[in-house]
């Protein structure tokens, strides 16, 4: 593989993890919080890992798919920065909700309900469009929706909760995880 491929790799995860890193997060206990959504971050990884299970280092990726790998890190990158920086202080690792919440709805959150996992789906793209061959790729975004499905359930069975019909109109609204994806 060529330098310029983990070049691509090591900038487009440092690009996408720097919001995470450079915010703080609420040093606050959530008034309610469901560790279940861990699961689906334990599932999320094998996803991740499953990309890295070929002798990529082995071969140079085609133009198109470092082109497409290029579009997805940066829209990786526009929906951590914006999500993370719109979630502020209701951002954790936890899916968890405090006191004085508030349903969040603006900046990428009017586009999808779950921005940053939005941003990890595109991640998941990025790297395998730059290393995985399409069937490993296509069986790691299986697994990553698997993921992803569990950790959006739970965090919206405590919005559904405390939001009622406000966050049920917001869900008819707007979609989950890919944007103008109904």
């Amino acid at each position: 593989m060529p330098i310029y491929a983990y070049v691509m790799l090591i900038a487009g995860w440092a690009v996408w993890m720097a919001p995470f890193v450079l915010y703080p997060r609420s040093p606050r206990t959530p008034a309610t919080i469901d560790r279940r959504a861990r699961w689906g971050m334990v599932i999320e990884a094998v996803a991740f890992t499953l990309l890295w299970q070929t002798r990529f280092w082995e071969r140079s990726p085609q133009a198109w798919r470092t082109l497409l790998s290029a579009l997805c890190f940066v829209a990786a990158a526009c929906f951590s920065w914006t999500a993370v920086r719109t979630l502020g202080r209701h951002l954790r690792f936890d899916a968890g909700l405090d006191a004085d919440h508030q349903l969040v709805r603006s900046g990428p959150y009017r586009t999808v309900r779950h921005p940053i996992y939005s941003s990890l789906l595109f991640l998941l793209l990025a790297v395998g469009f730059l290393v995985t061959p399409f069937v490993l790729l296509g069986v790691a975004l299986a697994v990553f929706f698997i993921g992803t499905a569990i950790r959006i359930r739970t965090e919206e069975g405590l919005l559904a909760a405390r939001f009622g019909e406000q966050f049920e109109a917001y869900r008819r609204a707007v979609p989950a995880l890919i944007p103008f994806l109904r």
